[in-house]
């Protein structure tokens, strides 16, 4: 499996029990990446990733909000809100990710770790924040979030 998989597969594993404990953050994160990560080059992008979620939670909530028609956050399945932080969090924060890589990824997630019906759902909402971004070819659908 590539290294960014398994960054992607363990910052959703540690979102998920931050989310669960209702938390800003778990406790433990360098733990929990030495127990969790056995390649050790996956470590310092799953980190990055957990730390962008956490840092930008607020904003990419926003987002999913506005971006998820008749479906609350608080609605949503735990793993699948989580999914969506990450890839949200990739269209929106991490110009080294191209958008299509960043929506395919997220939908791997949902499938591994949730359901067929959620990698519909995943790729949905992300293509909403995706075409929000569209317009200024520049900026390759990076820009700053809704509050």
């Amino acid at each position: 499996m590539r290294t960014r998989t398994l960054a992607r597969e363990a910052a959703l594993q540690y979102l998920y029990e931050v989310d669960l404990v209702g938390a800003e953050e778990a406790e433990g994160l360098e733990e929990f990446l030495a127990r969790q990560v056995g390649r050790v080059e996956a470590r310092p992008h799953a980190a990055r990733l957990i730390a962008g979620v956490l840092d930008h939670k607020r904003q990419i909530d926003a987002e999913l909000r506005a971006a998820a028609e008749n479906w609350s956050l608080e609605r949503m399945a735990v793993v699948d809100r989580n999914v969506l932080r990450i890839g949200a969090y990739e269209l929106l924060h991490d110009p080294d990710v191209p958008e299509k890589v960043a929506i395919n990824e997220a939908i791997d997630l949902a499938r591994r770790f949730s359901s067929e019906e959620a990698c519909a759902f995943v790729n949905g909402i992300l293509d909403r924040i995706r075409e929000r971004g569209a317009g200024d070819p520049n900026d390759q659908g990076k820009r700053e979030p809704l509050d």
